[in-house]
């Protein structure tokens, strides 16, 4: 029978990789639509466009790298079962701040970049500064990422 503190855990990295990801599939079809209006005129813009797309997609990363960690702490992929409830309910805490970050700032991170697209396509030669405006967003994803791993490696 599986303990109380392996459900915790386990359900800490569902969210960890289900909300970052739902969050990054959201994003990155944000940016994804509006880029194939733009690449469906004009082709050649395609790889100034592909880094937008895939920017809103590092939070699903994010939470897929505190996922994996988890279930190689807590008996899944190695390390000991989880058998006490105060530690399935710290990798459990540990991984919503990447669920929580991920998710909002990747669909924001989506808007910004679909907006970059907009601005890539009526001048070309700014596609950097769209690039770094989104930038600023992947700040918050890095902050929940980093907050997360580090619990997850002291627990």
């Amino acid at each position: 029978m599986m303990s109380w503190g392996m459900v915790f855990a386990l359900l800490g990295v569902a969210a960890a990789v289900g909300l970052a990801g739902m969050g990054s599939s959201k994003g990155v079809g944000i940016a994804s639509e509006a880029a194939a209006a733009v690449i469906a005129d004009d082709p050649s813009k395609f790889g100034k466009l592909l880094v937008l797309q895939l920017l809103p997609g590092t939070q699903g990363l994010y939470g897929l790298i505190v996922g994996v960690m988890v279930l190689l702490n807590i008996g899944i992929l190695g390390g000991e079962p989880v058998s006490d409830l105060t530690t399935g309910l710290s990798y459990f805490a540990a991984c919503l701040p990447i669920a929580i970050a991920g998710f909002f700032s990747a669909r924001s991170q989506g808007r910004v970049c679909a907006t970059g697209v907009n601005l890539t396509a009526k001048r070309p030669e700014e596609s950097s500064k769209a690039i770094v405006s989104a930038s600023l967003i992947e700040l918050y994803a890095l902050l929940g990422f980093i907050v997360s791993f580090l619990i997850v490696i002291n627990i």
